[in-house]
């Protein structure tokens, strides 16, 4: 008799290897677990405490008297009241919480907002929908025309008036001034200059 090919044989020898494994880990496990829990009982029983007189356990009295004394504390119901509604002002009726009327415009703002408007109609709202197609040839341009130039040479009145000529407190004032700075002034600023460089 053969197994060759019979998968419930080398199944159950699989899982009977694996049963074995869990089966060992479950005991340790209840080893260790026993281990402490002995532990754990030697020190509980180290910990109990007996009365000296009669030699009966107190650790129960011990705990019922906390019990009562729990019992016994003062217990007060906090009452919980409702929210109280908010005073919400009505801005229909007091206008001081209202937002503040804007500014009206001027008649100047009005009228440049008005050419802006007709400036975007008639010209860059139609530009911008319509663009500009080369298919189509241009037709005729505006012809030149001469422009009216004033020339200054001969129109005085539009060339710049002359420079109001100093006096000679004014022109000693920036002589002296000159001199401070290139005798005094610069040479310093340039020697520092070389310093820190």
């Amino acid at each position: 008799m053969t197994y060759a090919g019979d998968y419930s044989v080398r199944n159950t020898q699989t899982l009977s290897g694996v049963t074995q494994l869990w089966q060992d880990a479950f005991a340790r496990a209840m080893a260790l677990q026993t281990d402490d829990n002995a532990g754990t009982a030697a020190k509980y029983s180290a910990a109990i405490t007996t009365d000296s007189v009669t030699g009966e356990p107190v650790a129960g009295a011990n705990t019922l008297g906390k019990i009562v004394e729990q019992r016994e504390c003062p217990v007060a119901d906090k009452e919980i009241a409702p929210p109280e509604p908010l005073f919400l002002p009505i801005a229909e009726f007091e206008w001081d919480l209202a937002d503040k009327p804007a500014v009206p415009f001027s008649a100047s703002e009005l009228i440049a907002q008005q050419r802006n408007l007709e400036f975007d109609s008639s010209w860059v709202r139609p530009t911008v929908l319509n663009p500009y197609d080369d298919s189509i040839d241009p037709g005729p341009g505006p012809q030149p025309r001469p422009l009216f130039l004033p020339i200054a040479e001969f129109e005085w009145d539009l060339a710049d008036k002359p420079a109001t000529p100093y006096s000679a407190d004014e022109m000693t004032e920036q002589q002296r001034n000159l001199e401070f700075d290139n005798g005094w002034a610069r040479p310093i600023v340039l020697q520092n200059l070389r310093i820190a460089a």
